[in-house]
């Protein structure tokens, strides 16, 4: 059984990106330094057609309910008869007042369920989910109705925390 157990190919170390939680950045120098600390991060869904707003911590993972069971396509050309839906990556920060929305960064999903295919832009994802870590707000290319819908959320979800907010944010959700 030695013998056989020797034969086995080794398994490779992952190289992968990982999501760690808490500080990466402790002082040991270690594996994870660098990495992201998505605690503050939070997806939230915003689909117009079906008038749905919720968070789905899935998507952190693309592995949304918005996203599974889809065939991602490289263009939206190939989504016959899709509807686009909103990825919003919302970050939130604490300061001496509480907490606060920080930034904002909304991503197209352009998806047909009973098609079960879907296209995202993966560039566009990681790049408005950077800014919304870095304070910035995305949203200025979503419908009327979809940022309603985000403003409304947010506000519902918590108004002390939406009051806190910048005034950048806010008038950007009220364009």
């Amino acid at each position: 059984m030695a013998k056989d157990e020797e034969k086995k190919p080794k398994k490779k170390p992952s190289t992968s990106f990982n999501i760690l939680s808490g500080d990466s950045t402790d002082g040991h120098g270690g594996y994870g330094v660098g990495t992201i600390n998505l605690d503050n991060v939070s997806p939230v869904i915003i689909d117009p057609t079906t008038d749905e707003v919720y968070v789905d911590i899935g998507a952190l993972h693309a592995r949304s309910a918005l996203e599974k069971r889809k065939k991602l396509v490289k263009t939206k050309e190939e989504v016959p008869n899709g509807h686009t839906a909103w990825i919003v990556w919302v970050t939130l920060q604490r300061t001496e007042e509480g907490p606060l929305y920080y930034g904002i960064g909304a991503c197209e999903f352009f998806l047909n369920a009973e098609a079960k295919r879907a296209w995202k832009s993966m560039p566009e994802h990681v790049n408005n989910m950077d800014k919304s870590m870095k304070g910035r707000v995305v949203v200025d290319h979503m419908d009327d109705k979809s940022r309603e819908m985000l403003r409304n959320y947010l506000i519902d979800f918590d108004k002390e925390v939406y009051d806190r907010s910048s005034d950048e944010l806010k008038q950007a959700l009220e364009k």
